[in-house]
C-alpha cells in the first residue's frame, strides 16, 4: 500500500513541488504522467519525488545546489526535476546531444554537484567530470536510481522554499558563442503556467497534454508545468528520431486534448497517410512554436485538424518562455502573426536607441514582467546587456499592426543588409515556402562584390529528383516581393541543420555556403 503523500507546504505554494503535493492530497489516484506502458498517479509520483529528494539530501545536496539531468525524455526525468525543486536546489537540464566537452562546460559553469543520468550517457558524463570537479554525486537511471529511491524515506516533511529563488538554469542553444544559463525562478515558471492557461482559456476538462519537445528544452519544462497546474495527465514523448506515424497513434490512443510540436514536426504529422480518417476528436488545442512556421503549413494544420484551435506560441527561454499567443478566430484572421502579449507581459517595439517606433515600423521587441528571467548565471556582463534600458532585449525584430498584433520579421542578428536595404529573412522564407517544389527553406546572406551581401535561399526540394532552379525561385519570389528581396541564388540540401528546438542553425549554413556553392539565376 502506498504511503500517505508527503506534506510539503511552504505557505505560498508557488513551486512545482507544492503543486504536486496539492494534487497528491486532492486527486491521489488521478493519472499524473505516462510514458509508453508505464505511468504514475499523483500519489505515486509525489512519493517517488520525495524519496529522490531525500536520497539526494542524504548525499549532500541541499538548497541552492545545482542538480543536473542528462537523459532522454522519461518518467525519471520529471521525477528528478521535481525532486530538485522540492529540495530547494536548482535544476540544470542538459542537452543529451552535446559531446563530453560541451557537457563539461554546462556542469562547470553551473557548478552542479549532482547529476541524474541515463546509462547511455554515463560514459560521456564520466569524461566530462574531469573538467567539472564540483560534481560529487551521480545517480544512473535504472538499478542505481531505483536502489537510491528504495533506501530513502517516502516522507520529505516541510521545507520552506523562497518562490523568488532560482528553480532552473536553462542553457540557451549556443548557436553563436558559448551557451548562457538563463536563471528562472519558481515564481517565473508557475506564474507563466497560470498566465498561459488564462490567456488560452484552457477548459477544466482539458486533461491530457502531450509535448513533442525534449525535456531539457524550456518548451518541454513549461509544457509539463502547464499540465501540472490543473492536475492533468502529461504524456511523455520518446526522444530521438521523430516518428510522425507513431505520434499520431499516441495522440489517438491517449485521447490527447492539447499538444505542442515544432513546425517541422507538425509538417511531418500532417503528411501521415490517412490522418484524416483517424479519431483525433479529443484534440482541442494544437500549438506550435520554438521556430518559424510558414502560412502554408498553418493552413495545412487547420485543414488537417478542423476541430482543434491552432495556436501560435511565441517567446524565448529567458521569458519562461511564452510572451505572445495567437489563438481562436485570430489564427485565420491574422495568419502569420504571433499574436498579442499574454497576461503579465508588457512589450515595446524599439529602435537601437530604445525609442518606440511607430506602429507598422520594424523594431526590436523588448519585454518587462514577472516571467522574465532573474539573470544569466555567472554572467553579469551578458545580464547587463540583455536588460539595457530597464527592459529585456529579445533580439527579435517585429512589426505591430493597427490591431496590436505582432509579426516577426527576423532575428536581429540574421537580418541581411543588401545595398543599404534591410531584408528580413522570415518574410522571404514564408513566401518561398509556398512554392510547390519547396519542402523547407532558409535564407542567409552571402558576400556580394556589388551589394555587400545578397540573399541565398537554401532549399530542401519537395522531390529530390525534380528540384527547383534559381530562375524559377526568383520568378516566384518576384510575384510577392520587391526585387531587392528576391534571392537570385539557391543551394540545395537533403535537410536543413536544426537544433533540438527546431531552429535552423544558420551559422552552419553560413559556414557551409559561399559563392562557389550556389546556383545563380541568369542575368536579365
Amino acid at each position: 500500500m502506498a504511503a500517505t503523500p508527503s506534506v510539503h507546504i511552504t505557505g505560498r505554494g508557488m513551486t512545482a513541488a507544492d503543486q504536486l503535493a496539492r494534487h497528491a492530497r486532492k486527486i491521489p489516484n488521478q493519472p499524473a504522467i505516462s510514458f509508453g506502458e508505464d505511468g504514475r498517479t499523483y500519489r505515486e509520483l509525489d512519493e517517488r519525488v520525495s524519496r529522490l529528494a531525500n536520497a539526494l539530501r542524504a548525499r549532500g545536496v541541499g538548497a541552492g545546489d545545482r542538480v543536473a539531468i542528462l537523459g532522454l525524455n522519461s518518467i525519471e526525468y520529471i521525477e528528478a526535476m521535481l525532486a530538485s525543486v522540492r529540495l530547494g536546489a536548482i535544476c540544470v537540464p542538459i542537452n543529451f546531444r552535446l559531446v563530453a566537452r560541451e557537457i563539461a562546460y554546462a556542469l562547470a559553469d553551473s557548478g552542479s554537484v549532482a547529476v541524474v543520468v541515463d546509462p547511455m550517457f554515463a560514459e560521456a558524463l564520466a569524461s566530462a567530470r574531469a573538467e567539472a570537479p564540483s560534481v560529487h554525486t551521480v545517480l544512473v537511471i535504472g538499478e542505481d536510481y531505483e536502489r537510491a529511491l528504495a533506501g530513502a524515506d517516502p516522507e520529505f516533511g516541510e521545507l520552506v522554499v523562497d518562490e523568488h529563488a532560482p528553480a532552473f538554469i536553462m542553457y540557451t542553444s549556443g548557436t553563436t558563442g558559448r551557451p548562457k544559463g538563463a536563471v528562472l525562478t519558481h515564481y517565473n515558471l508557475m506564474l507563466h503556467a497560470f498566465s498561459c492557461s488564462v490567456h488560452v482559456g484552457a477548459p477544466a476538462d482539458d486533461r491530457v497534454s502531450l509535448n513533442g519537445a525534449p525535456m531539457f528544452h524550456i518548451a518541454g519544462v513549461s509544457g509539463y508545468l502547464m499540465c501540472l497546474l490543473p492536475g492533468g495527465k502529461f504524456v511523455i514523448t520518446p526522444s530521438g528520431g521523430f516518428d510522425p506515424a507513431a505520434m499520431v497513434d499516441l495522440l489517438e490512443r491517449e485521447r490527447v486534448s492539447t499538444c505542442f510540436f515544432v513546425p517541422s514536426q507538425w509538417q511531418a504529422i500532417c503528411a501521415v497517410p490517412g490522418i484524416a480518417e483517424r479519431d483525433l476528436s479529443a484534440l482541442r488545442r494544437a500549438s506550435w512554436g520554438a521556430a518559424p512556421a510558414s502560412t502554408t503549413l498553418l493552413r495545412t494544420m487547420m485543414e488537417t485538424f478542423p476541430l482543434a484551435n491552432v495556436q501560435t506560441a511565441f517567446g524565448q527561454t529567458e521569458c519562461s518562455p511564452v510572451t505572445c499567443y495567437l489563438i481562436g478566430e485570430d489564427a485565420i484572421r491574422k495568419i502569420g502573426s504571433v499574436g498579442t502579449p499574454i497576461l503579465n507581459v508588457e512589450v515595446r517595439v524599439v529602435d537601437d536607441e530604445m525609442n518606440d517606433v511607430p506602429r507598422g515600423t520594424v523594431g526590436e521587441i523588448v519585454y518587462r514582467g514577472p516571467m522574465v528571467m532573474k539573470e544569466y548565471w555567472n554572467n553579469p556582463e551578458a545580464t547587463a546587456e540583455a536588460f539595457a534600458g530597464g527592459w529585456f532585449h529579445s533580439g527579435d525584430l517585429v512589426r505591430e499592426d493597427e490591431d496590436g498584433f505582432f509579426y516577426v520579421v527576423d532575428r536581429k542578428k540574421d537580418m541581411i543588409i543588401s545595398g543599404g536595404e534591410n531584408i528580413y529573412c522570415a518574410e522571404v522564407e514564408n513566401v518561398l515556402a509556398g512554392h510547390p517544389k519547396v519542402a523547407d527553406v532558409s535564407l542567409i546572406g552571402v558576400a556580394d562584390p556589388k551589394w555587400g551581401e545578397t540573399p541565398l535561399a537554401v532549399i530542401v526540394p519537395a522531390d529530390q529528383a525534380d528540384p527547383p532552379d534559381a530562375e524559377e525561385i526568383e520568378a516566384f519570389a518576384r510575384q510577392h516581393l520587391a526585387a531587392y528581396k528576391c534571392p537570385r541564388r539557391i543551394a540545395l540540401l537533403d535537410a536543413l541543420p536544426r537544433n533540438p528546438s527546431g531552429k535552423v542553425l544558420k551559422v552552419e549554413l553560413r559556414s557551409a555556403f559561399g559563392a562557389e556553392n550556389v546556383v545563380s539565376a541568369p542575368q536579365v
